[in-house]
């Protein structure tokens, strides 16, 4: 292969699955050390890249690419590494007529989970499957986990917080695109009230009046965040957690980055789809996948449904909350009890 200057890495969408990529774009900056990294994204998902050091330049979509291939194409740019493979992805690497590679999707597979419960998925994390759409270029997997950069201006310090939390927390994660893959706010206060430890709970602005329901139901302790921060403030604060308890949604993937120790909760989807949390064997990391197995109706979905398509809901309902508090408990003996 040629001499590379430029490689173009796209991923529309959504923040989850960006911060997946971020293995892949390391490793092309650290193995390519002469060639630009630049990055097509959603204009809304810029922020999430804009402190990134392995990316050259950022490339966003408006929902229009009337200017914007035009722009690319001036930019003599060598290889597309296509981290979506979708039609929009399809679309930009016929206009620029370039030298390319995906990676494995497993539609198929998923549509035989949700559809067949027929599990024929192979045990490898998509942000393994990523890497197949680099092999062309000779690039290897540095077994680093993930990465998020926060910009400095985005840095929540401690000293704004509750003097309550100023001195550890644990962060809870409530929000999600979907609410099948929601924990119930009567859930997620049982686990709060079992911690009697601080506890910051996440989410954006649609998730605020959630959050009061949540800390009503818990008591003192609970600092309701949610629509609070913006994203980057989100992950400082997710970086300053002692342990966090997440749904499957995109700071769940932020968390994995900075190796905090994790309880995920699944709902309609499974872990098997590949989205868990990406946490290398060298990382040291410790993650609990907190879900109701073998109900014969999940996976209902690979993406989630405004409610559950049976009326029970009995793969959130039924989760056993005793091992997510016992695995942050113990993941977070070193916070003092305010309440002690």
């Amino acid at each position: 292969m040629k001499k590379l200057t430029k490689i173009l890495v796209i991923r529309f969408s959504s923040i989850g699955d960006i911060v997946l990529t971020s293995a892949v774009v390391r490793c092309l900056k650290k193995q390519l050390r002469h060639t630009e990294i630049h990055f097509l994204t959603k204009i809304e998902n810029g922020p999430i890249l804009r402190a990134n050091p392995y990316i050259d330049k950022i490339w966003l979509y408006d929902h229009n690419f009337r200017e914007l291939i035009p722009q690319l194409k001036s930019q003599e740019i060598d290889f597309i590494v296509d981290l979506h493979k979708n039609y929009r992805s399809s679309f930009v690497k016929r206009q620029l007529k370039l030298e390319s590679a995906s990676f494995p999707k497993l539609n198929a597979r998923k549509w035989l989970a949700v559809h067949f419960k027929m599990n024929l998925l192979p045990d490898i994390h998509v942000a393994d499957r990523y890497f197949r759409a680099a092999e062309p270029l000779g690039i290897k997997n540095d077994g680093l986990g993930l990465d998020y950069f926060i910009p400095s201006e985005d840095e929540v310090l401690p000293d704004t917080l509750p003097s309550s939390h100023q001195q550890g927390f644990i962060a809870v994660v409530i929000g999600g695109k979907h609410n099948t893959k929601i924990f119930p706010d009567e859930k997620v206060a049982g686990v709060c009230k079992k911690l009697s430890r601080p506890v910051v709970l996440l989410g954006g602005p649609e998730d605020q009046a959630r959050g009061e329901h949540i800390a009503s139901l818990t008591g003192n302790y609970v600092f309701n965040s949610c629509g609070r921060y913006n994203l980057n403030q989100s992950a400082s604060l997710i970086r300053q957690a002692a342990a966090v308890l997440t749904n499957d949604t995109g700071l769940m993937h932020v968390a994995a980055a900075f190796g905090k120790p994790i309880v995920s909760v699944w709902g309609n989807t499974i872990p098997a789809f590949g989205m868990y949390p990406y946490l290398p064997g060298n990382s040291g990391s410790a993650s609990l996948i907190a879900e109701v197995k073998n109900l014969s109706c999940r996976p209902c979905s690979k993406i989630g449904f405004e409610e559950c398509p049976k009326k029970h809901f009995k793969c959130m309902n039924e989760i056993d909350p005793a091992p997510i508090v016992e695995f942050l408990l113990h993941e977070t003996s070193q916070i003092v009890n305010p309440k002690s």
